[in-house]
Parts: structure tokens; sequence; C-alpha cells
């Protein structure tokens, strides 16, 4: 039966990292089924999805410790179940940009979770040198969910805590 096992390793930005960890993947037997990787400062944080029968899910929870410190790795694993699916209909994106303030990013994870929306990726930077920021959100919405009015709370967010803002479709290839 096939078992699922999220994987997340973060450590030190070293040439090989991810490398040695989907090779660990594909020697016991996993596929990668959904996987990210980020840069945060001189650190890396790679993530995956994993599954395979069950041999090959014990294999690699009980390598991955060895390879981390190997590596000088933090990891953490979790089992779960296979992707969930949803009537989606249509993919977004939602931008904002302007100068940084205090829970400017809360107020918008906010905003899509108060109205049940999951989030599919986000991603955020901030420029030291200006204080200018921008945000990148991504989300799908069922048929039920008016892009109308999404798009216009959302404007009125981006007013209100004085950015830039829009929402366009977006490819679902990006998700």
């Amino acid at each position: 039966m096939s078992q699922y096992l999220v994987l997340t390793a973060m450590g030190s930005d070293r040439t090989g990292c991810v490398s040695e960890l989907t090779k660990l993947a594909s020697e016991c037997e996993c596929n990668i089924l959904d996987s990210r990787m980020a840069l945060f400062g001189s650190e890396f944080t790679f993530i995956m999805l994993l599954n395979g029968e069950s041999r090959a899910i014990n294999k690699i929870e009980a390598r991955i410790p060895k390879l981390a410190h190997t590596l000088d790795l933090i990891t953490m694993m979790k089992r779960t179940s296979g992707h969930r699916t949803f009537n989606l209909v249509q993919h977004y994106q939602a931008e904002y940009c302007g100068i940084d303030q205090p829970g400017i990013l809360k107020a918008m994870t906010a905003f899509f979770a108060t109205r049940k929306i999951d989030i599919s990726s986000l991603k955020s930077a901030i420029d030291p040198k200006t204080n200018h920021m921008s945000a990148k959100i991504l989300f799908a919405l069922t048929e039920k969910i008016s892009i109308d009015e999404i798009e216009r709370d959302f404007l009125e967010l981006c007013q209100q805590t004085d950015v830039q803002g829009c929402i366009k479709k977006a490819n679902t290839n990006l998700l």
C-alpha cells in the first residue's frame, strides 16, 4: 500500500545538499511528488512530499538522521495522506507591494483565512535598504466563491494597509 511522507530539511546553504536528499529518496525507492526549496539569508530549506510502499517510507525514515548529521541539517518528517482534491475552477495570484509595516503579511493571510480560501503558495520579501516589501500569494477558488467580491475586498484591504495590490489569473502550473 502506498504511503506518504513530508520531509523538511534546513541548514547552511552548501552545494549538493538537495542532490544528496533527492539521491537518498531515489535509493530508498521513494517517489518525489512535490518539492520546494528556498534560501533565507545563508540558510536553505527544502521540503519534499514523498510516496512509496511501506518498506520504502520506513527505509528513508531510518536513513534520514544519518544523512542529516553528515550534512549538518535539521530535519523533520511527518507521515501524511495523499493529495486532497477539490473542485477548484480557477487559480489566481494576489500581489501587493509597498513600504513595509508591521502586520501587513498577517492582515493579508488573515484575509484569505477568514474567507476559508486555502493559500497554495506564498512568497514575500523585504529589501532592507529601501524597506520596500512585496508578496505573491497563489490561491484557487471553487465555483461557490466569486472572484469579483474577493478582488474588491482585497483592493480595499490594500488601500487600508497603504500598499499597491492586484489579483490576476494564474497559470495552474505555478502552484
